[in-house]
């Protein structure tokens, strides 16, 4: 806000035309007048409205979507700044749609997005998952709930890599699911094998897919509500081999290493340990807490598969809190994959904040 010299007319949400002192012309963009982000860039040249520029954004994130998305009926359609659309996130369950409108400007647009979602897809259902605590920094209220149409009875049924999952796209963690990890639930069946521990599982997404590769799988949360998802999602892909535990993660790597416990795969995919730069450094120790305890019970062979959601920390951050864990625990790695979010969760380049999951799977040599 200390940037703008001037707001004119601008009321909050407002598409505003954005121009320096000299009446040069950058663009257009969102206004918001609660939050330190006061304008977000939409288009550097548009002379239509803005339902047109929705609609142009919409039709090109949908098309990118038909080249990179395959084996699912669910995927992210829509992808904030990633789409030239920030503040926007739009996923796509069958034939409901799930959107968050995450700044003042696109929950003013809302009413737009909805008639446009209506006239692009026809769902059979609009939902909106507005109860990210990130509106509160735009002064918006936290809400959820039907928009459009009607959602049907029971959870809806995600198909995904050959396998049927379900979402609770009003009560589930994110909109329903993590769709983020389609890809790497598929790297996870390809290397893991043996005793597999799967940490903070959720609702099972990479212990389902790990159980037609692995001798055994325990899945461990600390949620129960997810876990019953887990526990049904076993259930309905035959995976009999995967142990559902609710359990803190933190004591029972603890436990575990106290009795030395050993795995041949082991997964961490924690929820954001960093919500701020200022939480970076004890993020930081987190993640190779729980590193160091994983690898103190792989072996020679053994599989380490690690992420961080937290956009703050950096691929070059969690690799080197794990190599720093390795050294700690006695063991040499071999990266066998460097891995990040599935492709309809696109990246831009310039737009470092797109890229917010990192991971890798990692073979102890030694």
């Amino acid at each position: 806000m200390s940037d703008l010299e001037s707001r004119g007319t601008a009321r909050p949400g407002d598409l505003v035309s954005v121009a320096d002192s000299r009446g040069r012309i950058f663009g257009i963009a969102h206004f918001s007048s609660t939050s330190q982000i006061t304008l977000r860039m939409l288009a550097a040249n548009h002379e239509g409205s803005e339902m047109s520029l929705l609609r142009l954004r919409l039709e090109a994130a949908a098309q990118h979507r038909a080249r990179v998305v395959r084996d699912t009926n669910s995927y992210r359609l829509v992808h904030a700044e990633a789409d030239q659309l920030p503040g926007l996130i739009i996923d796509r369950y069958g034939d409901v749609f799930v959107l968050q409108t995450l700044n003042q400007g696109m929950d003013r647009a809302k009413p737009q997005i909805v008639e446009l979602l209506q006239e692009l897809f026809a769902p059979v259902a609009i939902v909106e998952r507005n109860d990210a605590v990130v509106r509160k920094l735009e002064g918006l209220p936290l809400e959820k709930g039907v928009l459009r149409g009607e959602l049907p009875a029971g959870p809806i049924t995600v198909e995904m890599n050959g396998l049927s999952l379900t979402a609770d796209v009003l009560g589930g963690q994110k909109t329903g699911v993590f769709l983020d990890q389609r890809e790497n639930y598929l790297a996870a069946r390809r290397h893991a094998r043996g005793r597999v521990l799967d940490c903070f599982c959720s609702t099972g997404g990479f212990a389902v897919h790990m159980a037609a590769s692995a001798e055994s799988v325990e899945a461990v949360d600390a949620s129960a509500v997810a876990l019953d998802a887990a526990r049904a999602n076993a259930e309905r892909n035959g995976a009999g081999n995967v142990n559902i535990r609710e359990a803190d993660v933190f004591a029972l790597l603890s436990d575990y290493g106290s009795a030395r416990r050993q795995f041949d795969t082991i997964v961490l995919d924690p929820p954001a340990f960093a919500k701020s730069r200022a939480t970076v450094e004890k993020a930081l120790r987190g993640y190779k807490d729980i590193n160091l305890r994983a690898l103190r019970m792989l072996g020679p062979g053994g599989i380490l598969m690690t992420y961080s959601c937290s956009h703050h920390v950096s691929e070059a951050d969690l690799l080197g809190v794990v190599a720093e864990a390795a050294i700690d625990a006695g063991k040499t790695l071999r990266v066998l994959e460097r891995r990040t979010q599935a492709a309809d969760h696109p990246i831009l380049l310039t737009v470092p904040e797109t890229l917010y999951l990192k991971g890798a799977v990692l073979e102890v040599v030694a």
